[in-house]
């Protein structure tokens, strides 16, 4: 027979027994017993995949209590703000950010084996250190404290805990210098805050380059004051006939200042001497005929050319490079180089020849697309490759010829890390020019041995381009971006040895919950054995 236990009399022994655990702390009355909070996310279990982790030892639990110690400096002062400013709203805690007192989360600099931007962390009973040799390492190692803690961490009203980070102890570092992101706003041109949006997510998974391509047949969009209708009229349309925009020097400085904040460094990009309609529309001398096309909102590639034998065209480079050097404090300056079609081969050579030698002259190394290598690199250029498995095997010999003379490579295979192709038919928005991109397909390879008979020593790093001719808000960006920004992000972080796709797609799992907490609109694929909502 079924007992009615809401009328069954509690004896008093068992009620003496209730009381004595609540007492001692075993749970209090009305609440989830302490015995029942979710263990720890195990140290492992990020991403990217750290170097070396190893667990053991008693959790760290952040209380009211809690502070955030900081040397008494004013960078990493900063950063603990940065991390009080993440876990005070979801916590409630006040994490007072101080140079005094023991125990609580510690960030901490000082020498050792971190290299540029690694870290360790430790955790135990008595606090979380986190210590790096550069600020940089610090912020990237609050990354992972970030991922350690409960999802509901990221939200911005109060949660309930408890907050626990598992014990042990976390030795990372990069395996590239070079981890990059690349975002179009050229065919849709998108703001400010819509950019600094995206470099908050990028942060996460310490990404440290953000690639904008700021100029295109369909718009120009950043404020250049000797040419100052490349913005006005050059970017007053966009992909589709909308309105376009463009960037003011001062939004301009505004998105390096706070992608500086993320220790991200700005690669602006202005293609050429093809993608150029933009430009040629806006200037009527910049074409061979001295006729300005229209503007154009299409998306076809390849009919533009600026005026290679035109004195007016290297005035018009000049003018541009140092404009947009002077504003960029970031090493790199990308002149782009791809599918100049309606350039001869010969001009695309004599040009590629006289613009690098600006690019030095305003104290900027050159990046551009793999097209470059069919040219002259300067020395300590930088080619990006978006080359596919299908390409041809004279252009990718072209390329690993020029990486064997010293041409560092970054990576962005189009059928691997385009990450606005689609992902199956029925997924949308993005084209499928290169192949359709599931979330396997986009991590499961290996940069260092990518090109068949590249030296390993030439990839500089790896790179995720977005281009948007079909994406027109911040939810389109995210969804094509996630989940497979976080794969790139671990194949230029991780060491090789951790690279797993069974494994991966398991902690890779474990970052829905936190983009559902984020407001993050990404692709729930298949392939991924997400947590129910």
């Amino acid at each position: 027979m079924r007992r009615n236990h809401s009328t069954t009399p509690r004896t008093p022994r068992v009620l003496g027994s209730l009381l004595l655990l609540a007492a001692a702390g075993g749970f209090a009355l009305g609440a989830a017993p302490e015995a029942r909070a979710a263990a720890p996310t195990p140290l492992g279990r990020v991403v990217p995949a750290p170097a070396s982790v190893t667990p053991g030892g008693t959790p760290y639990r952040v209380t009211r209590a809690t502070g955030i110690r900081v040397d008494d400096s004013a960078e990493v002062r900063r950063i603990g703000g940065y991390l009080a400013g993440v876990l005070r709203p979801s916590t409630g805690y006040p994490l007072p950010v101080t140079d005094r007192g023991t125990g609580g989360i510690r960030l901490h600099l000082a020498d050792g084996d971190f290299g540029a931007e690694g870290y360790r962390l430790r955790s135990g009973a008595g606090g979380v250190t986190l210590t790096a040799r550069t600020p940089a390492g610090l912020f990237h190692g609050v990354q992972t404290l970030r991922q350690l803690l409960p999802a509901a961490v990221e939200r911005k009203t109060v949660q309930r805990g408890p907050w626990s980070i598992a014990g042990g102890t976390v030795q990372d570092r990069p395996r590239y210098a070079y981890r990059g992101a690349m975002l179009d706003v050229s065919r849709h041109f998108f703001t400010v805050a819509q950019v600094k949006r995206y470099i908050d997510q990028l942060a996460l998974y310490k990404v440290n380059e953000l690639h904008l391509h700021l100029s295109d047949d369909q718009g120009w969009r950043i404020a250049i004051d000797s040419w100052p209708r490349l913005a006005s009229y050059g970017g007053s349309t966009q992909v589709g006939g909308g309105p376009g925009g463009h960037y003011t020097k001062a939004d301009y400085r505004e998105i390096v200042r706070y992608a500086s904040s993320r220790y991200l460094e700005v690669v602006p990009e202005i293609d050429m001497p093809g993608h150029t309609n933009a430009a040629l529309a806006a200037y009527a001398k910049l074409n061979c005929d001295g006729t300005a096309p229209p503007l154009y909102t299409g998306t076809q590639v390849g009919f533009s050319s600026l005026c290679v034998s035109k004195a007016v065209t290297y005035d018009f480079v000049t003018d541009v490079v140092r404009e947009l050097a002077a504003l960029t404090p970031g090493r790199y300056l990308h002149i782009g180089g791809d599918e100049a079609h309606s350039t001869a081969h010969g001009d695309y050579v004599a040009f590629m020849d006289r613009v690098q030698p600006v690019v030095a002259r305003y104290g900027k190394t050159v990046i551009g697309w793999h097209q470059l290598t069919g040219a002259h690199p300067a020395r300590g250029a930088l080619a990006q490759y978006w080359g596919q498995d299908g390409t041809g095997a004279a252009e990718k010999a072209q390329v690993v010829a020029a990486a064997r003379n010293g041409t560092g490579l970054i990576l962005s295979p189009a059928d691997r890390l385009y990450l606005d192709m689609k992902y199956t038919r029925g997924t949308g928005p993005g084209t499928d020019w290169a192949g359709l991109v599931e979330v396997e397909r986009a991590y499961d390879w290996n940069p260092g041995a990518y090109l068949a008979g590249l030296p390993a020593s030439a990839v500089r790093g790896v790179e995720a381009p977005l281009w948007t001719e079909t994406l027109k808000k911040s939810a389109d960006i995210e969804y094509m971006a996630f989940p497979r920004l976080a794969g790139a992000a671990e194949l230029g972080w991780s060491p090789a040895a951790t690279h797993d796709w069974n494994a991966y797609k398991v902690r890779l799992a474990a970052q829905g919950p936190r983009w559902d907490a984020l407001g993050v609109h990404y692709y729930r694929s298949p392939q991924v054995p997400w947590p129910a909502r």
